[in-house]
């Protein structure tokens, strides 16, 4: 299972963050649409002595680099994309997270409201981060992509991104929000959605359609399946939120025991676990990914399990 990620040129950065910011500049998308957000279209000539900059004095750069993360995968990989618009695209934020209602109602939230200084336009990015694994079902043509929690899937999640998120601004509601403060001019929709794909290791699945080739892959196995590559978890190392933005990276070896432990909770808990795979850096004396593999409870994904937090 061992596969060098295409990411590895971040592994450079011993920040966690700052490696993290790093990914986010230039990693693959799950999406295809006129409407991707490409950051390495938009980064500064300098972004790599910046980023080194960043990792050599993190108190010196901005406060997400050193405050605590948040919790929540989605929030701090929000914070992270306000820093790569802010802080290194030199963008202007005009709005963040700001619901749209009608009535009372909740209709949606715009993610972020952007100035495009090559253009002074105004753009509406809305961002996720996803990690689906390839499933087929006896009575299905074609693989469907589920989150590890499997109420979440690549197609839904795809066509509502799409034809609703990114759409906010072409909403009556939206526009009078706008104006109210002070934005009336058109607004352009960006989606960014980076993440991975992970691909079965008992059968062959051919990848989406609709996902560029070049996407991130790992791969996924049932948890009494494990015996099989039993080898394979000497070297293996449990990914906790949000380190799920790759790659790992770590100075001790491999704790057999750390990874024995996180394999008991998908047993009896039910709960899918994500791993990477680790090789001795030929530099720095450093463990580093080479590779990630999720391994999920024998009734996945027959029944939504909420995933680990």
């Amino acid at each position: 299972m061992s596969q060098r990620p295409e990411t590895t040129a971040h592994l450079q950065y011993r920040v966690p963050a700052v490696r993290h910011l790093a990914w986010m500049c230039h990693t693959p998308q799950l999406i295809s649409s006129p409407e991707v957000f490409i950051p390495e279209k938009h980064l500064p000539k300098d972004v790599e002595q910046r980023l080194q900059a960043w990792d050599k004095t993190p108190v010196a750069g901005p406060a997400v680099l050193t405050e605590q993360p948040a919790r929540r995968l989605g929030q701090y990989f929000e914070r992270l994309y306000q820093c790569l618009l802010e802080d290194l695209l030199g963008w202007e934020i005009l709005l963040k997270n700001q619901p749209v209602r009608h009535n009372g109602i909740t209709l949606g939230e715009l993610d972020f409201i952007v100035r495009n200084p090559a253009d002074n336009a105004l753009e509406h990015h809305e961002i996720a981060v996803k990690f689906y694994l390839g499933h087929q079902g006896t009575d299905q043509e074609t693989p469907l992509w589920y989150g590890p929690n499997s109420r979440d899937r690549l197609d839904i999640k795809t066509r509502r991104l799409i034809g609703h998120q990114s759409r906010m601004t072409q909403r009556p509601e939206t526009r009078n929000l706008l104006a109210s403060v002070g934005i009336e001019a058109p607004v352009r929709p960006r989606v960014f959605m980076p993440g991975y794909l992970f691909y079965s290791l008992a059968e062959t699945l051919s990848p989406p359609p609709e996902v560029p080739p070049e996407h991130l892959r790992g791969h996924w196995l049932y948890i009494d399946d494990l015996n099989g590559v039993t080898d394979e978890t000497e070297r293996w190392v449990p990914l906790n939120k949000p380190h799920w933005l790759g790659p790992w990276r770590q100075r001790q070896a491999p704790d057999a025991g750390q990874t024995e432990q996180a394999l008991e909770v998908v047993r009896s808990a039910g709960i899918p676990r994500l791993f990477a795979r680790l090789e001795p850096a030929p530099t720095d004396g450093y463990w580093e990914e080479t590779s990630r593999v999720f391994v999920v409870p024998d009734i996945w994904p027959a029944s939504p399990h909420k995933s680990q937090s």
